[in-house]
């Protein structure tokens, strides 16, 4: 019976009902969505069995302080970790880099990219993988079989019944020899692919994967007993590196610089956490792929739960008012028997038919949503509607109702019949007003702050995408190739295409676009007799800098009239290496010479020619690093100046590509999309705090709203007096502004301070800033105050018109 009424009454107020609903079901849309995408991520890495004594062996290089935490290790630490007794297994594996050196299969005429992994034996028992066709162990030991995931075999093949297939890697033909499940896109350890050791693929890397003799690094992990001291282990191996020549071997100097830390320092990191690994870096070897940060992650699960809960106190206000609206209606109900239980559970059906509804309706919006929203997060949520999950969410929506139910349900137990029903309608007590005013302007003060939150951080990743490179970015055409120039006739073949084609200015060669760092490797370079300072090393043609159309700060830099290609003598240096080598000045350091250590460790003299002006291959988060210039072909990106339409030479190099390399995949970047690509991350948390920042403003609409409408309806009697005694309508109208204002502002108050301190803690992370001031907080409060005005023009235009015979009766 009372669920008929509280049905019957939602539907005779159409407004209300709408409002509610509307801002439930945003709040528990937001809700689902965001904390689906925390739960998405701390379940990284969850399916490994005895995840929980799985570890991953990563290294800091210590020759260089700014050297970041990678996630590799030596190779040769696997023979010696499967010796100590505190280790159950231990595998190493090097996988195909997505970004810089992808692999591409070939399938009949289609060429598609894959995620491969070459492994050495134990990678399956570790990871758990089981084989739905075929036998994991005898393909990974063949040298022309292969694993492939059950959704690669779909992708690749059209079906996952596969066993035995054929398809092209690099021009060899490779068969399928089993089939895996599919693992979930939550891990670190992403691949479609798996080489063994043994095969054809691994030519070049079989000997190092299996012996580690000259040090190479691959990714590692380790499964350990339970109860191991990781400390102990960590120790364990450590001795192992500081024994081994091939990674000890450095000069007098570099030994000084290192003082007592240790030149390779390994550590040991649980396999469970690596999603929320900090500090770890891009390498050679491989990209550091999806990680987390914690404090986002945290910081997302409170925004969702601080949505969820605006809504509710957004239906706590509406219901408020709505229940001195029904005095009459609850005073009915007393008088014709109705007992305190009965009253409480009116209330209680009523809001939890509302709940469940704007639970129903929540998880449509969510799920219509998810595709956008896995799109902005850049993860794979489509495991998020479950059964059991949308089990959670119901259950989350009758918690809901049973929250917001209570308030309601003591303001209508305070009604009392004998008032009511002589007509002495009863106002709202002040404690009760007061704190439904505390309501509203929590209400009011979360958006404000998520909103300047907001704006200060795209303010900032729009600064960082747009900050100059130290070049004008948008005539150059950015294309990677698979092989090196100077080693490939393939790669020299289509640099020479591409600088005879129209509209081309000319083509530089460099190891790295500008902006991203592909092959980052740092050498001492040494004054004789003076000191040495490790730089990041950059290996560029004669022309390089000519295309970049960069001036000298100091000397000259290449020339592709002057120096000729791959001469071991010039470099070029930044205005920092001169610092950092010693001279007073950077015109100082021009026509001086430094002693240069390559990598078959025979020393060079160098001849500094110039000092080249800054240019970031970092993102803004990173210091500029002491950099040198050499004269060196073997890089495999190509600049491309265009002198005429971009769409145009983009068109050549789509023709060109296949002639010169048929089974790759063509890789071409505008310049400024490769700078972009540093901040994409920064760009998507812009995009997902914006969202729910509108909501936040949204569901503050719907409670300066219902404010409102209290406000004249408690107010109603005086404001027909102070008509009656001469007001004017726009002296009404700021009677109800003025109300809300004040509350804006006693909001603004409280969520600045807060908003301060957490667009600090994000601008920490970034070494250059942009002119970010309090006019993001004003820019917040403006926005904010908009919004409430908005609302409000409603209820100030009936307080305005408000009848005074009507007023007076009631």
């Amino acid at each position: 019976m009372d669920l008929r009424i509280g049905w019957r009454t939602l539907i005779q107020e159409p407004a209300y009902t709408l409002a509610v609903m509307l801002g439930l079901s945003a709040g528990v849309a937001a809700c689902l969505l965001l904390l689906g995408f925390v739960r998405y991520s701390l379940e990284y890495d969850a399916q490994v069995p005895d995840v929980g004594n799985i570890y991953v062996v990563r290294h800091k290089f210590n020759v260089d302080p700014a050297e970041p935490v990678y996630d590799l290790a030596p190779m040769f630490l696997r023979a010696a970790a499967l010796k100590m007794p505190e280790v159950v297994d231990a595998t190493c594996y090097i996988p195909a880099r997505e970004e810089v050196l992808p692999l591409a299969v070939r399938i009949d005429r289609k060429i598609i990219r894959v995620r491969a992994l070459t492994v050495l034996p134990g990678f399956q028992q570790i990871l758990g993988l089981h084989a739905l066709q075929g036998d994991i162990a005898v393909a990974l030991e063949r040298p022309d079989q292969i694993v492939l995931t059950e959704a690669a075999a779909v992708r690749l093949f059209g079906t996952a019944d596969v066993l035995g297939r054929t398809m092209h890697a690099e021009g060899k033909p490779i068969q399928v020899g089993a089939v895996v499940r599919t693992p979930p896109s939550n891990t670190t350890i992403p691949f479609e692919l798996l080489f063994g050791v043994n095969s054809t693929f691994a030519d070049e890397v079989r000997h190092e994967m299996l012996t580690g003799e000259h040090g190479w690094v691959g990714k590692m992990l380790l499964r350990v007993r339970p109860g191991t001291s990781i400390a102990a282990l960590t120790d364990s191996l450590q001795q192992v590196v500081d024994r081994t020549p091939s990674v000890q071997g450095f000069p007098p100097e570099v030994r000084a610089r290192l003082g007592k830390r240790k030149a390779l320092e390994i550590s040991l990191s649980p396999l469970r956490s690596a999603y929320f690994a900090k500090q770890l870096s891009d390498n050679p070897i491989t990209v550091v792929g999806d990680r987390g940060n914690p404090a986002i992650i945290g910081g997302l699960a409170a925004i969702a739960l601080l949505i969820l809960a605006l809504a509710a106190i957004n239906y706590v206000n509406l219901a408020t008012v709505r229940v001195l609206r029904r005095q009459r209606e609850v005073a009915m109900r007393k008088v014709l028997g109705a007992s305190v239980p009965q009253i409480v559970l009116h209330f209680l059906l009523e809001a939890l038919l509302m709940s469940m509804l704007a639970t129903v309706l929540g998880l449509l919006l969510a799920w219509l949503a998810l595709p956008a929203f896995s799109q902005l997060v850049a993860r794979q949520l489509d495991d998020l509607f479950t059964v059991q999950h949308v089990a959670l969410a119901l259950g989350l929506g009758v918690v809901l109702g049973a929250a917001t139910a209570v308030y309601p349900a003591l303001i209508a137990l305070r009604v009392h019949p004998t008032r009511v029903l002589a007509g002495r309608s009863e106002n709202e007590s002040i404690a009760s007003m007061r704190v439904r005013r505390v309501l509203t302007v929590t209400q009011i003060a979360a958006a404000m702050g998520l909103s300047a939150v907001t704006i200060a951080i795209a303010w900032q990743t729009h600064y960082a995408m747009t900050s100059s490179p130290g070049f004008e970015p948008s005539p150059l055409l950015v294309v990677q190739m698979p092989e090196r120039v100077r080693d490939s006739q393939a790669a020299r073949g289509l640099y020479t295409a591409l600088s005879a084609q129209r509209g081309v200015a000319g083509v530089a060669i460099s190891e790295d676009p500008v902006g991203r760092l592909d092959w980052l490797w740092t050498r001492d370079l040494k004054r004789p007799g003076g000191q040495a300072a490790a730089m990041e090393m950059k290996s560029v043609s004669a022309n390089f800098f000519e295309q970049l159309r960069l001036q000298p700060l100091a000397g000259r830099l290449f020339q592709g009239a002057m120096d000729k290609e791959d001469d071991k003598e010039p470099v070029v240096i930044n205005a920092l290496a001169a610092r950092e080598l010693g001279f007073a000045t950077p015109e100082a350091a021009v026509g001086e010479t430094v002693l240069f250590t390559g990598f078959d460790n025979v020393t060079i003299r160098k001849t500094i020619v110039g000092i080249a002006p800054e240019l970031r291959f970092r993102s803004l988060r990173d210091r500029p690093r002491a950099t040198a210039y050499e004269l060196w072909t073997a890089g495999g990106a190509l600049t491309i100046r265009v002198n005429g339409a971009m769409e145009e030479v983009e068109e050549a190099v789509r023709i060109l590509w296949p002639r010169y390399f048929p089974e790759s995949l063509m890789r071409m970047h505008r310049a400024g999309d490769v700078l972009a690509q540093n901040y994409a991350e920064d760009a998507r948390m812009s995009k997902l705090l914006a969202a729910a920042t509108g909501i936040a403003l949204a569901i503050a609409a719907f409670g300066t709203y219902a404010l409102a409408a209290n406000t004249v309806q408690r107010r109603a009697r005086e404001i027909v007096l102070r008509k009656l005694h001469g007001a004017r309508r726009s002296d009404i109208g700021l009677l109800v502004i003025r109300e809300t204002g004040t509350l804006i502002l006693i909001a603004a108050a409280i969520s600045q301070p807060i908003a301060i301190v957490l667009i600090e803690r994000y601008l920490g992370n970034y070494v250059e800033r942009a002119p970010i001031g309090y006019w993001t907080l004003a820019c917040a409060l403006l926005l904010t105050l908009s919004v409430a005005l908005v609302a409000i023009t409603r209820h100030t235009w009936t307080a305005m018109r408000l009848p005074a015979g009507e007023a007076l009766r009631g």
